[in-house]
């Protein structure tokens, strides 16, 4: 790994919403998600539980493997290279029915983003790849590949861009485009973008292209669906989201996991949810404090929202594997 120190994000915060009030007992088994550099999971470590690390990218799962936590009869950390929707499966080939707590800190993590040759930032010219899995079709093959609709609706869908067309047809135009320089010039000329204005318009497309190659949405509602078929009663789920599209999901998730679903018309009364609900809220979202934006300027648009497991059965079996 190279560049800056991955930080993680509202680090006390997610240790807090994951921990009982009468801490981890032994046996404690926490399932980070997320694993990236290990921030999390270092903390709950040193706190005395068991993590269970999941990572797509195997350059996290590598570094890991490196760590002294590993080494000795009964290490408690156990690696996973694996999707985080995949969860419910890992843990039951590892002999593992319910868990005390589930942490997801979503999208793409500092290390990959400061790793040219990963392709997910412009900020250093480098191949346009995007893959967190480093395996599949990556950016490259996704811009010079699909048509001009295609593209333009990913970007106005998981990118808010309102001028998509204007961008996806500025694509099509230059292509074949395979370094993450190219493209972000031709979607800044496209938009009439020069230095020294506001926000790069890249970013909105880099996001929504990103989004896309890795199914990203699609693989966090999978999570969502079997946190809730792997936790205890009792147990906790916090989630950290970067962006509205993530944060919309978490949000509307819980809601409905916690029977919480706005009644259709304030004229009509709330009727009784259809099943038991399944999570209880921990608390409102809390996003990070001055002091730790100034520490690390990536955390300002993170969001954490946490919830306890209820006893009642979960709502529904994870669905089908996002492609």
């Amino acid at each position: 790994m190279t560049g800056a120190p991955h930080i993680p994000v509202l680090l006390d915060e997610v240790i807090a919403a994951l921990t009982p009030e009468d801490g981890f007992g032994p046996g404690a088994v926490i399932v980070d998600a997320t694993f990236g550099a290990g921030g999390y999971t270092r903390r709950l470590l040193d706190a005395g539980a068991t993590v269970h690390a999941f990572d797509r990218d195997p350059d996290a799962i590598a570094a890991g493997r490196a760590w002294p936590e590993r080494s000795g009869e009964a290490p408690r950390l156990v690696l996973h290279a694996a999707r985080f929707s995949a969860m419910v499966e890992e843990m039951a080939a590892a002999g593992i029915a319910a868990v005390d707590g589930v942490v997801m800190d979503i999208g793409v993590s500092s290390m990959q983003l400061d790793q040219a040759q990963r392709g997910f930032a412009f900020s250093s010219d480098g191949p346009l790849d995007m893959r967190m899995e480093q395996d599949g079709p990556s950016a490259a093959d996704f811009v010079n590949e699909a048509d001009a609709d295609t593209i333009a609706d990913v970007l106005y869908q998981y990118g808010e861009e309102r001028q998509s067309r204007r961008v996806a047809r500025a694509i099509v135009a230059a292509r074949p485009l395979t370094t993450t320089g190219e493209l972000a010039g031709v979607i800044r000329k496209a938009l009439g973008w020069h230095p020294g204005q506001p926000k790069d318009p890249a970013t909105r497309s880099f996001q929504a292209i990103r989004i896309h190659v890795n199914a990203e949405l699609d693989e966090l509602r999978e999570a969502l669906a079997a946190a809730e078929r792997l936790l205890r009663a009792g147990g906790r789920l916090a989630v950290v989201s970067f962006h509205s599209l993530e944060d919309r999901i978490v949000k509307q998730f819980l809601r409905e996991a916690s029977g919480a679903a706005a009644a259709p018309s304030r004229h009509l009364p709330q009727a009784a949810p259809a099943v038991a609900p399944t999570f209880t809220p921990v608390t409102k979202a809390v996003r990070p404090t001055p002091a730790e934006l100034a520490r690390n300027p990536r955390a300002r648009s993170a969001t954490l929202r946490a919830a306890v497991r209820t006893a009642a059965a979960p709502r529904h079996l994870t669905p089908g594997r996002a492609a």
